[in-house]
C-alpha cells in the first residue's frame, strides 16, 4: 500500500474515537445546561459518529486495488461515501428543527450555563483542529471521502460558534427563546454546508475534468515533450476519487516505426505525470493521414 493511502485511511480510522469524545463532551455540556441548541448541537455530533464510520470503511473499500470487476479501480466509492456524508448533514439540520421548534414556543432558563459553555468550547476547539487536518490532508491526497469528513466537522465547529455565541446573549439579555432559534438558524447553516458536499460529490461520481490549471499543465507537458510527433489532439481527463485519469491522440507520421512512437509516448507519458502526479494517462497513436479526423483542440 503507499504512503499516501496509508496516510488518509490512518486519518479516518481515528477520526471514529475522536468523534466518540466529541459527541460525549457535548452531551454533557446539554445534560448540565439543559439547552435545546447545545442539544441540537450534540445531535449533529451523533451523526459525526456515524460518517467517521462511514468515511473508514468505505476508504479501506476505494483503496482496494484493481480486479477483473472493476479493471479501473474502486476510487469512486469515495464519492458514494461523500454523498451519503452530505445527506447525513442535512438529517442532522432536521434533527435540530424538530428540537428547536417546540423549544421556541416553551423557553427554559439554563442551569449551569458556564460550565456547559467551557465544555462546549473545548469540543468545538478540538473539533475545529481535526477538521483542518482531514481537509487539508483529503485536498492534498485527492481523497473526496477525508475531505468531506473534514467538511462535516467544519459545520459543527461553525454550528458550536453560532450556539456559544447565542448563549452568552440568553445570559446577558435573559431572553431565553434566543436559544431555540439560535438552534433554528444553525440548522439552515448546516443544510447549506451540506447541499454544497452533496453537489460536489455528485460531480465527481459524474467524471469531471481536472480543473483549467491542471488542465494548462497538462498541455504545457505535452507542448514541451512531443517532439517527432505531428501533434496531439482530442484530450481528456477525469477524476474518480484520487485517481486521475488522462487521453489524447498522438499523430505520428505514417513511416514512423512502432519503437519511435512508444518512446515518444514514454516520453509524455513522464512528462504527464510529473505536471500532475499520479495521473493514469492513455495514449493512442495515429498515423498523420487519420489526423483530420480527429475531435477536440489540437495542442
Amino acid at each position: 500500500m503507499e504512503k499516501s493511502d496509508m496516510t488518509v485511511r490512518r486519518l479516518a480510522f481515528w477520526g471514529i474515537p475522536l468523534s466518540f469524545g466529541v459527541m460525549g463532551l457535548k452531551l454533557l455540556a446539554w445534560w448540565v445546561t439543559g439547552s435545546v441548541a447545545l442539544l441540537s448541537d450534540g445531535l449533529e455530533s451523533t451523526v459525526n459518529v456515524i460518517a467517521a464510520f462511514l468515511a473508514y470503511f468505505v476508504i479501506r473499500y476505494a483503496q482496494k486495488p484493481a480486479d477483473d470487476d472493476h479493471p479501473y479501480g474502486h476510487h469512486k466509492a469515495e464519492y458514494l461515501s461523500a454523498v451519503l456524508e452530505g445527506v447525513l448533514i442535512v438529517v442532522a439540520a432536521l434533527l435540530i428543527i424538530r428540537e428547536a421548534i417546540p423549544a421556541l414556543f416553551a423557553p427554559t432558563v439554563l442551569e449551569a450555563p458556564f460550565l456547559g459553555l467551557a465544555i462546549n468550547a473545548v469540543a468545538a476547539i478540538i473539533n475545529a483542529a481535526w477538521a483542518t487536518v482531514l481537509i487539508r490532508v483529503g485536498k492534498s491526497h485527492r481523497s473526496p471521502a477525508l475531505s468531506a469528513d473534514g467538511q462535516h466537522i467544519m459545520s459543527d465547529v461553525v454550528t458550536s460558534c453560532g450556539v456559544l455565541v447565542g448563549l452568552i446573549l440568553v445570559l446577558f439579555t435573559g431572553y431565553a427563546i434566543l436559544d431555540p432559534a439560535l438552534a433554528v438558524i444553525v440548522a439552515l447553516n448546516i443544510i447549506w454546508q451540506g447541499w454544497k458536499v452533496i453537489s460536489h460529490s455528485v460531480a465527481g461520481l459524474m467524471d469531471v475534468a481536472v480543473s483549467s490549471e491542471e488542465a494548462d499543465a497538462i498541455k504545457l507537458a505535452i507542448k514541451d515533450n512531443s517532439q517527432g510527433s505531428l501533434g496531439v489532439h482530442y484530450l481528456r481527463s477525469r477524476r474518480a476519487g484520487a485517481a486521475t485519469f488522462v487521453a489524447f491522440d498522438l499523430v505520428v507520421p505514417s513511416s514512423m516505426s512502432v519503437g519511435d512512437a512508444h518512446l515518444i509516448c514514454d516520453r509524455l507519458e513522464m512528462a504527464v505525470h510529473k505536471a500532475l502526479p499520479g495521473a493514469r494517462v492513455t495514449i493512442h497513436v495515429e498515423p498523420e493521414n487519420e489526423m483530420a479526423h480527429g475531435a477536440g483542440v489540437e495542442i
